[in-house]
């Protein structure tokens, strides 16, 4: 009998850090296979990297992530290279002359091409442009690598939750959300619907709950059980009484039942936190006669090393059916570099990556930061000629050189955001 379990991991590969992290999860989940007899359908293999969840794709993805080392290791110069530092580390004059030489003269409306990874996509035409060969050589290798930006294998069905468009309870579901963040949750609900429909679960547990927003949806509008795990109090008292005014006034404009009111607990899950001990703090929790259940583990956004956490907790515990995450904050993973004494770490993950050098894999700070941001928000941004808008991070750069000029022990410190319009220049920027 073999146990079937599903991951969802976000398929959108960013940048030369991203493609490396994703296509370790990818590596971890695959290799799990002959160290147990479960079956993994992983989406960002089946969906982005068009392979099936046997034993031989193993071979594909670890020559990805050899070449994607390889990669890494021939541009860690550029990978490395902080924006916020343009001026004061003066990025430009590391740039080889041929580089130099071309993009200097090559009109700013016509960077968005660099940008089309895919060859799907409707890249504007730029024969009469010349780039350097070397960067075209770059684009092609990380056309060949990167992970696909869209779902080939996408859901067939979708689960819509009524609850969300009625007029006088969304705002509860959304309240206080940016547009966003509210895609993000909507979606992520349809997504743990489904896996709830196809992998039966008793329930699921959300980590990094927050107030409770994704938990709130499953709970109300598909009636699923959310047993929700934030380690901050005062969030989870604030969804308590979310919940309570959701219910209050759903009573009085609708005739729902069967929803699941969620269960929001103030605890949080290290590193080092054991399977069983997992499994027990659940079982107690919830009052659970023993330990024979069944459950899903979820998280929008789990920061840093939560990520790889809930994959260790995911493979260490039977019970658990299937796994959908998207992480962020990449820079915070703890790495041997970082953390020479920790029994564990956020990066590398994979037992592939660990048996190598640690001076073969590691990425920085400034890499793995990088892996956090969306290309496409600066293509669009070329592609409507939104210049002034990215012109906001020459404007920090200039600051910065004069923070380091003035005040060295101040160097990238955090600045009060200042809302940007455009026209607005430095000396009204820096002012406000």
């Amino acid at each position: 009998m073999i146990a079937r379990k599903r991951i969802y991991c976000e398929p959108r590969a960013i940048s030369f850090a991203r493609l490396l992290l994703a296509c370790e999860i990818v590596c971890e989940s695959l290799a799990d296979f002959s160290r147990k007899s479960r079956l993994f359908v992983c989406w960002v293999c089946t969906s982005c990297f068009g392979i099936n969840s046997s034993p031989a794709p193993k071979m594909l993805t670890k020559q990805k992530l050899r070449s994607s080392l390889e990669l890494l290791k021939r541009y860690e110069w550029l990978l490395n290279a902080y924006v916020m530092d343009f001026y004061v580390d003066d990025h430009w004059s590391k740039l080889p002359d041929s580089w130099q030489h071309h993009l200097e003269s090559i009109p700013i409306e016509r960077f968005e091409a660099l940008l089309y990874i895919s060859d799907s996509e409707a890249a504007p035409n730029t024969t009469s442009i010349v780039w350097p060969l070397e960067l075209l050589a770059l684009r092609g290798a990380l056309r060949n690598l990167c992970i696909a930006r869209t779902e080939e294998n996408q859901p067939k069905e979708s689960f819509p939750c009524p609850l969300l468009h009625h007029h006088k309870l969304k705002h509860l579901f959304m309240k206080r959300v940016k547009p966003k963040k509210q895609h993000e949750i909507t979606r992520m609900a349809e997504i743990c619907a489904l896996s709830c429909r196809t992998t039966p679960v008793d329930f699921v547990v959300d980590f990094g709950a927050g107030v409770g927003h994704l938990a709130r949806i499953l709970g109300y509008g598909f009636g699923i059980q959310v047993c929700c795990f934030e380690m901050q109090a005062e969030l989870n008292q604030q969804a308590v009484a979310i919940d309570m005014k959701l219910e209050s006034i759903a009573s009085k404009l609708t005739e729902a039942s069967g929803y699941k009111r969620p269960v929001h607990l103030t605890q949080r899950l290290e590193s080092n936190t054991q399977p069983a001990q997992f499994i027990a703090g659940i079982r107690d929790t919830l009052q659970l006669a023993s330990d024979d259940f069944r459950f899903g583990i979820i998280g929008l956004h789990p920061c840093g090393n939560l990520g790889a956490t809930l994959m260790r907790t995911f493979l260490g515990c039977s019970q658990a059916k299937f796994l959908n995450f998207v992480g962020c904050c990449y820079q915070k993973m703890s790495t041997p570099a970082t953390h020479p004494g920790a029994e564990v770490h956020g990066y590398p993950l994979s037992s592939f990556l660990q048996s190598k050098p640690d001076t073969d894999t590691q990425l920085s700070y400034e890499a793995r930061e990088i892996s956090c941001h969306a290309m496409e928000v600066y293509r669009d941004r070329l592609q409507a000629g939104q210049y002034d808008h990215l012109k906001i991070h020459s404007f920090r750069a200039a600051a910065e050189r004069i923070i380091v000029q003035q005040f060295p022990h101040l160097r990238h410190c955090a600045l009060r955001n200042v809302k940007h319009a455009p026209g607005m220049s430095f000396d009204e920027w820096s002012g406000l």
